[in-house]
């Protein structure tokens, strides 16, 4: 079972190509899953064999501290990168598309929020010929508003929905770094579309998520029906009631890989 399935119950709307999909926690959920999204939060800032590497070489307490220089420790900034962490693990769970870099791990500084598209799907259509996209924003708030909804929209719509050129080159370019076949082929994909920019507004999607302790805002559901019918909209709430108390045990979580 994945992440989502074992730790919240969902309601899933959908009218033709608009998506509206609400997660609140089970109760025991988060007892479930804490240890697993633990290890999902360092595996966004560095390679968990690396990780197991620092341990053996150093001890637990050395290689926590070499960890911890990579995540934020501020709580706005670790509560922005835990819903683009959150984000990416629903798109693979859910969708089906990869996020195939972890681009958390190429901050310039681990306070600072990385400028370009949050997160960025891709993969092939049914008959694995077409290149397809997602394009999403993610956002982590304490309390839920309209206006935080609305910029969230226009920073989607920007660019004329299409994935902005430098965040789609610097995925394309991991990708060719990489020692796998697929991995390269993906890369290469990507990076004649950064040229070429031949994909249709139908094989771009989009994903507006959302985590907040308010809840799903009337706004989501109002910016959902106000979007257009050319692609996928995704627009997803995930309920933690005690948004930043969850966010800062997750991150001491996270830090603490234990001694032993």
């Amino acid at each position: 079972m994945g992440l989502y399935e074992r730790w919240c119950e969902s309601t899933k709307e959908k009218d033709k190509r608009k998506h509206y999909w609400t997660y609140v926690e089970k109760d025991g959920g988060r007892d479930e899953i804490s240890d697993d999204l633990a290890e999902t939060i360092r595996s966004h800032y560095d390679r968990l064999e690396r990780i197991a590497e620092d341990v053996k070489r150093l001890g637990f307490e050395v290689a926590s501290e070499i960890l911890s220089t990579a995540m934020p420790q501020t709580p706005k900034g670790r509560s922005g990168d835990l819903g683009e962490i959150l984000a990416t693990e629903l798109v693979e769970e859910e969708i089906g598309l990869r996020v195939p870099v972890r681009r958390l791990r190429y901050k310039d500084g681990r306070n600072m929020a990385m400028r370009g598209d949050d997160f960025i799907g891709a993969g092939y259509d049914a008959a694995g010929e077409k290149l397809w996209l997602l394009k999403g924003e993610a956002k982590s708030n304490k309390a839920l508003g309209r206006t935080t909804v609305t910029s969230a929209r226009k920073v989607l719509n920007r660019d004329s929905g299409r994935c902005t050129p430098d965040s789609l080159l610097f995925v394309a370019n991991r990708l060719l770094e990489s020692n796998t076949p697929a991995d390269n082929e993906l890369g290469r994909s990507l990076r004649d579309e950064v040229g070429l920019k031949s994909l249709s507004a139908d094989r771009i999607d989009h994903m507006l998520f959302t985590v907040s302790g308010n809840g799903p805002h009337a706004s989501l559901k109002e910016d959902l029906d106000a979007t257009g019918a050319n692609r996928d909209h995704y627009v997803v709430n995930i309920h933690v009631e005690d948004h930043q108390d969850f966010i800062a045990a997750m991150f001491l979580e996270a830090e603490d890989l234990g001694d032993d």
